[in-house]
C-alpha cells in the first residue's frame, strides 16, 4: 500500500524549506515519492534606514506589485504567503467578481486570499495569520511558480 500525504503536509514541508533556506527537498516512503525544488533565492539586500522619509515609489516601478507605505514593524515579523504549486494566479473567484482581498485590508487566518489554478483545478490559497495585507505580489491572471511569494501579511500583534 502506498503512503499518503496531504496538502497540509506538503505545505509544512514548503514552510520548512523557506525557514531552512533549502532549494530542494526529496522524500520517498513506501512507493510514494515527492520532490520539491525552487530557484535559488536572490541575495539579501541590506540598507541603512534613511535619515529623511523616502519618497513614495513610482507607480510604474513594478506594475505587478501593490505596496503599502512602510509600516513600523519588527524585522522578520512579516508573513509571506507562497504558491504551493505551479499554476495561474487569480485574485477573484470569477472574472467579474471583486477580489478576495485588497492591500490594506484586514484578513483572518484561514481566509481565502486568491485562487491558483493548476490542471483545471481551482485551489484556494488561505491566509496563514490574522493581520493586514501589505503586498499583493502577482498580477491577476499571471502564471506563478512553486514557492513564489503571492502576498505579504503584517500579522496582528
Amino acid at each position: 500500500m502506498a503512503a499518503k500525504i496531504d496538502f497540509d503536509e506538503i505545505h509544512r514541508i514548503i514552510k520548512l524549506m523557506d525557514e531552512k533556506g533549502l532549494a530542494e527537498f526529496e522524500l520517498e516512503i513506501e512507493g510514494f515519492k515527492i520532490k520539491l525544488a525552487r530557484k535559488a533565492p536572490a541575495a539579501p539586500v541590506f540598507a541603512a534606514p534613511p535619515s529623511a522619509p523616502a519618497p513614495a515609489p513610482a507607480a510604474t516601478a513594478n506594475p505587478g506589485t501593490i505596496v503599502l507605505p512602510e509600516p513600523t514593524e519588527v524585522p522578520g515579523s512579516l508573513v509571506h504567503i507562497t504558491s504551493p504549486m505551479v499554476g495561474t494566479f487569480y485574485r477573484a473567484p470569477a472574472p467579474n467578481a471583486p477580489p478576495f482581498v485588497e492591500v490594506g485590508e484586514p484578513v483572518k487566518k484561514g481566509q481565502t486570499l486568491c485562487i491558483v489554478e493548476a490542471m483545471k483545478l481551482m485551489n484556494e490559497i488561505e491566509s496563514e495569520a490574522d493581520g493586514i495585507v501589505r503586498e499583493i505580489l502577482v498580477e491577476n491572471g499571471k502564471p506563478v511558480e512553486f514557492g513564489q511569494r503571492l502576498f505579504t501579511i503584517v500579522p496582528n500583534a
